[in-house]
C-alpha cells in the first residue's frame, strides 16, 4: 500500500511553531516514528507553503497512491483550487488537522476541501496522521 502524507504551510514549523497548540516534535522526526510503526505502508511525505505545488503533488500521485493524508493548514479555508485538485484525482484523501479547528478562530470552523474528501480527522494532535493510516490500512 502506498500512502502520501501531504502538508500546507507553516507545518514545516512544527515542534517550533506554537507549540502549546502544535507540540514539540518535529514533523520529520515524527515521520520517522510513523515509518516504523507501520513498516507494510510505502509511505511517503511532502509538505510546501505555496498552494501550486501541493495541488501539483496531488496530481502527480492521485492516480497512482492507493491514499493521500492532507493536512492543508491555512488554506482548507480558502483554496478552492485544492478542493477542485482532490475532486479531480481517483485516489481518496483523508482530511486531517492536528488542531481542533471548530475551538480555534471562527474562520477556521470552516473547511473548502471536507467535501471533496473521504472525512476528516481534527483535534488529536499527531496521533491524528497515526488514525488515518489505521483508517486506509482496515479499509
Amino acid at each position: 500500500m502506498k500512502i502520501i502524507i501531504i502538508n500546507g504551510p507553516n507545518l514545516n514549523l512544527l515542534g517550533k511553531r506554537e507549540p502549546e497548540i502544535y507540540g514539540s516534535t518535529s514533523f520529520e522526526d515524527f515521520f520517522v516514528q510513523l515509518q516504523s510503526k507501520f513498516p507494510e505502508i510505502e509511505l511517503s511525505y511532502f509538505q510546501s507553503n505555496v498552494e501550486g505545488e501541493l495541488i501539483n503533488k496531488i496530481h502527480e500521485v492521485g492516480f497512482s497512491y492507493d491514499a493521500i493524508l492532507l493536512n492543508a493548514g491555512g488554506y482548507t479555508h480558502t483554496s478552492v483550487a485544492i478542493s477542485d485538485a482532490i475532486a479531480g484525482v481517483k485516489t481518496p484523501v483523508l482530511e486531517v488537522h492536528i488542531s481542533n479547528i471548530y475551538k480555534r478562530e471562527e474562520f477556521r470552523h470552516k473547511s473548502i476541501i471536507s467535501k471533496e474528501c473521504v472525512g476528516m480527522i481534527s483535534g488529536l494532535g499527531l496521533k491524528g496522521y497515526e488514525l488515518g493510516l489505521l483508517y486506509f490500512l482496515n479499509r
